[in-house]
């Protein structure tokens, strides 16, 4: 067959040629050993922790080494598109702290690499399609639907691979004249890999290749033994030939992404083998895991069942981006929690990200490590940025609560750094929601009696916090504050130290810690908190004397 008047034929419309397009796309100038890597997302509207941990190991493959992050939107599949997804995409990346060089924009794209959505790159694919049917390394298949079901249906009785190969590949010998035949009566096809593999040999002699992945090191397969289709009826290129050509033309030298793609990959060592392009280092990562709760077992992170695998959870609840930022870096390096221990103060990016040290089976995700994780990052994150961060969370997510922290900010610093000082800072902050919901008693629209009184001290509720009221002076240092309320512990029956009552219990009703307790929940509504005299500093004496006297009365 001649195999130019074929594509001619399949392809009269397209005129430009593979030199145009590298004259179009040139190699970058970048310095020695910068990496190029990108982001490629679907616009389903979706993004989840993947396309975080995913994009967070290509923006630190491509800053640290001077070269280039870009994002390109896989938009070939318009059934999944989803309106204003791109914004979603963005936004998101944006928050934990994902910035791109290039690439998709919320008004087209930046960079000279683009466009960087693969819906406006059409006529590139069709060209290097029609390279490949002059190479005779693809053809047209006018198998229906119906046809491509009763073969799958025969190979499942055979207990053959599914695909199209080998005899059941039916359009590979079809000659020029027939093919021009069926194109005139309108007959839908699409264009398919001419697979060198795709023969009915058995599948343990089918010849191997290797492959350097970039985590996992070396990776031996079989060959690929399909025709899988590359350009639909439509024209429009399936996932495997588009990122191909893409990757390619967008000079992208190291490919990051799942575990879930190592099955896919003999496919497309093949289309860069066919096409003449040189092959892009693939890191393929571990997947995300969780323990089940109900098995104790682990499994991937699920869509349907675990909401902290959509980006959307974090934002909402309220994750200071720096700490989900810290918590990938536990469970994508493992040398991080080391070096953070030694470096306590230092910037995360002067860590030095290495893909060799990246798990190659599963990734434990953890949201109890993750808070650990958040409390030890937030305690060196300064109030004046917390409370920011916290006005701009409400505004978002809980708006009724923004002038809090918008109103009178020397206050919400104060309250956000109870306790935060000295050798040993306490870590009570977490993440934005939980974060409101611990420091709530500040304010008395929220205020709320949670906790029970200690049963020692029931029956003199009333008779310690009068006499609290009687010594309480607001400008008392901390001793002389605590002083005060040994002593109404002693005249009212109670150990002035814990010790003392569990040597002797039956000298006493209870001891000093019950009835600094008793103030404690009359303050704050909670039998634990950080410290009493502190919060009292922080409330003012007006606010404080209104607590006592009010939870005086209805006791």
């Amino acid at each position: 067959m001649d195999y130019n008047q074929l594509a001619e034929l399949l392809f009269p419309h397209i005129t430009k040629t593979p030199e145009d397009y590298e004259a179009l796309y040139p190699k970058r100038i970048l310095p020695p050993g910068a990496k190029v890597t990108r982001l490629g997302p679907s616009p389903t509207g979706f993004i989840h922790l993947g396309n975080l941990y995913g994009a967070f190991v290509d923006e630190r493959l491509a800053h640290q080494s001077g070269g280039i992050f870009y994002l390109r939107i896989e938009d070939t599949d318009d059934k999944r598109y989803v309106e204003g997804a791109v914004d979603i995409i963005i936004d998101s990346l944006r928050f934990f702290g994902i910035q791109f060089d290039e690439g998709a924009a919320k008004n087209g794209f930046s960079g000279n690499y683009g466009p960087y959505f693969q819906s406006e790159r059409g006529e590139l694919y069709q060209c290097f399609a029609k390279e490949l049917i002059k190479k005779g390394a693809a053809y047209p298949c006018f198998l229906t639907s119906e046809e491509i079901e009763t073969i799958r249906t025969k190979q499942e009785a055979n207990k053959e691979n599914p695909g199209i190969y080998g005899k059941y590949a039916l359009s590979r010998t079809l000659s020029y004249e027939e093919i021009e035949t069926k194109i005139k009566d309108g007959q839908s096809y699409v264009i398919r890999l001419k697979s060198d593999g795709a023969s009915e040999i058995p599948p343990e002699e089918m010849r191997h290749i290797e492959i350097e992945d970039g985590i996992r090191g070396t990776l031996s397969m079989p060959e690929n033994n399909q025709d899988v289709v590359i350009l639909k009826a439509n024209g429009i290129p399936t996932y495997h030939f588009a990122h191909v050509i893409d990757d390619h033309f967008m000079r992208t030298t190291h490919v990051v992404r799942g575990a879930e793609w190592l099955p896919s990959l003999p496919i497309h060592v093949e289309l860069f083998e066919k096409t003449g392009f040189e092959m892009p280092v693939f890191c393929h990562t571990a997947q995300l895991m969780k323990i089940d709760e109900e098995s104790g077992q682990k499994r991937k992170l699920s869509k349907r069942k675990d909401p902290e695998l959509s980006l959307d959870y974090y934002r909402n609840e309220g994750y200071h981006p720096a700490a989900v930022r810290e918590y990938l870096l536990t469970i994508l390096n493992s040398n991080y929690e080391e070096w953070r221990a030694e470096h306590p103060l230092a910037d995360i990016d002067e860590f030095e990200f290495s893909i060799e040290k990246m798990s190659n089976s599963g990734a434990l995700f953890d949201l109890n490590k993750l808070n650990d994780v958040s409390k030890d990052t937030l305690v060196r994150i300064p109030a004046g940025e917390l409370r920011s961060f916290m006005l701009d969370w409400s505004k978002e997510f809980k708006p009724e609560i923004a002038h809090y922290f918008e109103e009178n900010p020397a206050y919400i610093e104060k309250i956000l750094d109870l306790g935060r000082g000295g050798d040993k800072p306490r870590k009570d902050l977490i993440y934005a929601r939980q974060i409101f919901e611990f420091i709530s008693y500040f304010f008395d629209d929220y205020f709320r009696i949670e906790d029970d009184l200690p049963e020692n001290a029931k029956s003199d509720v009333a008779e310690i916090l009068r006499e609290y009221l009687a010594s309480y002076r607001h400008d008392d240092d901390q001793s002389e504050w605590f002083g005060k309320i040994r002593a109404i512990a002693e005249k009212l029956g109670y150990a002035a130290k814990p010790k003392d009552f569990k040597k002797n219990p039956e000298l006493y009703k209870g001891h000093v810690g019950d009835v600094s307790t008793v103030i404690r929940i009359a303050l704050m509504g909670r039998a634990q908190s950080p410290d009493i005299w502190e919060i009292q500093q922080i409330l003012g004496e007006d606010r404080t004397r209104r607590r006592i006297q009010k939870f005086a009365e209805i006791d």
